[in-house]
């Protein structure tokens, strides 16, 4: 990929975004350490707190005033392998502001230190969390999303599929920015000589195998590690997803979407042009305020 293709609004940021060198140790270290310590940004008439059940810690939005809300929990992205809820503040709080919803954005443990099944054993902890706290949080449990990007995209269409084969309260949407779906993505090295922005293969390969505990593409993973490794996508929520023309994961997302679709689930799939992964996340640029409010109108008529 080369930078003049990139939408001239993104090139500079996007320049800035690009995450290397998670394969080795101190460099994982440094950017978990960055992504922790970020800056708590406040959105007016938002207030958050920290909360710790078990393993987990949240990060729980909540708009001023007392009524039943919708609610949202949110799962950050990092290849897996690094990233913080921390990193997500802006976007929990705008979001609940803009939708009246409470949102709780959730910290999962990172592999290589503690691969498959911690991640998502842990969101759906929080998830359960959610589920059980509504009352204290005053969520309409019937008004729930579950909601990531990138790696957290992948592990809440993960998430979704575990919710929904358990049974009980289930979410009426899942919202998918740029989500990290088919381990055999990384499994084709022909995608090394691409030069990703953001994200490329190599990362790709070394963040899904220090999850998976192994090299990604095989024949068989377990269940609920790659949602797009499910043969049944039947029964599953309306869906929002975007991915981009250039980014690494663009075939993954779109095909998960048409087979998504192929099963009666109401998709809404954006494909976002001229555009690096997690393009979303450079807020001060137009691009990623028009895809922000586009997702978050579909999200709030959906909710």
């Amino acid at each position: 990929m080369r930078l003049k293709e990139i939408d001239p609004r993104l090139r500079a940021a996007a320049v800035y975004s690009n995450i290397r060198g998670v394969d080795r140790p101190f460099m994982r270290g440094v950017l978990r350490f960055g992504m922790r310590h970020l800056p708590s940004l406040r959105v007016k008439g938002v207030g958050v707190r920290v909360v710790r059940s078990g393993l987990i810690t949240m990060r729980v939005f909540e708009p001023e005033g007392e009524r039943l809300r919708p609610g949202l929990l949110w799962i950050h992205g990092g290849g897996l392998v690094v990233g913080s809820a921390r990193q997500d503040d802006r976007m929990c709080a705008r979001t609940a502001a803009e939708l009246d919803a409470v949102v709780v954005s959730v910290d999962y443990r990172l592999a290589p230190e503690h691969p498959y099944p911690a991640a998502i054993d842990d969101v759906h902890a929080a998830w359960l969390w959610l589920v059980d706290n509504a009352e204290q949080l005053e969520v309409n449990t019937s008004h729930l999303a579950i909601g990531g990007e990138s790696a957290g995209g992948g592990l809440a269409a993960c998430l979704v599929q575990r919710v929904h084969d358990e049974g009980g309260v289930q979410p009426v949407a899942q919202w998918l920015f740029a989500p990290m779906l088919d381990d055999r993505t990384a499994a084709n090295t022909d995608l090394d000589a691409i030069n990703h922005l953001v994200w490329n293969n190599k990362a790709n390969r070394y963040g899904w195998s220090a999850y998976l505990g192994r090299s990604p593409g095989a024949t068989v993973v377990p269940e609920y590690a790659a949602a797009a490794r499910r043969a049944d996508l039947t029964g599953l929520p309306p869906t929002w997803i975007y991915t981009t023309d250039l980014e690494l994961f663009h075939d993954e997302v779109t095909t998960y979407a048409a087979r998504l679709r192929d099963a009666g689930v109401d998709v809404e799939l954006r494909t976002v042009p001229a555009a690096a992964h997690a393009f979303e996340l450079m807020e001060n640029t137009a691009p990623a305020r028009e895809l922000m409010a586009e997702a978050r109108r579909w999200l709030g008529t959906t909710l």
